[in-house]
């Protein structure tokens, strides 16, 4: 049961969360699921460093947990009610963030195959001169 002191605790600790633009970025972005801070340093235009060292904060402050998979350690949101407290709070925020994220993932999706056609291209070339 939560009592008013743990009722203030978890404030706190969300108030400390949110305090900074960087850390509000990471969790509206962490409402579409998952994510590594490579993929989050690159949505969000952030150096990989700083992303981490958010995250740090942010699990510090009980809001996100991480689970490693493999050599990388994903991120998602602690609380099952965090996404809609979240949502409420800046609701146009929330679906231009992400709009971005999925223009983001359409270009990079588009980049990999551009990559892999030239690849194959130069590799049939390549073997048409050898």
């Amino acid at each position: 049961m939560l009592t008013i002191a743990s009722g203030l605790d978890v404030m706190n600790r969300l108030g400390r969360a949110m305090a900074d633009p960087t850390r509000s970025r990471i969790l509206m972005t962490l409402l579409d699921g998952p994510s590594c801070p490579a993929l989050l340093s690159r949505e969000l235009e952030l150096n990989r460093a700083n992303v981490s060292n958010h995250l740090t904060c942010l699990r510090d402050c009980g809001t996100v947990v991480a689970e490693s998979e493999g050599r990388q350690t994903c991120y998602e949101i602690a609380d099952p009610h965090l996404p809609g407290a979240l949502t409420v709070l800046v609701p146009e925020r929330t679906a231009a963030l992400r709009q971005r994220i999925r223009i983001v993932v359409a270009i990079t999706i588009t980049w990999n195959v551009i990559e892999a056609v030239v690849a194959i291209n130069r590799s049939e070339a390549a073997h048409a001169v050898g």
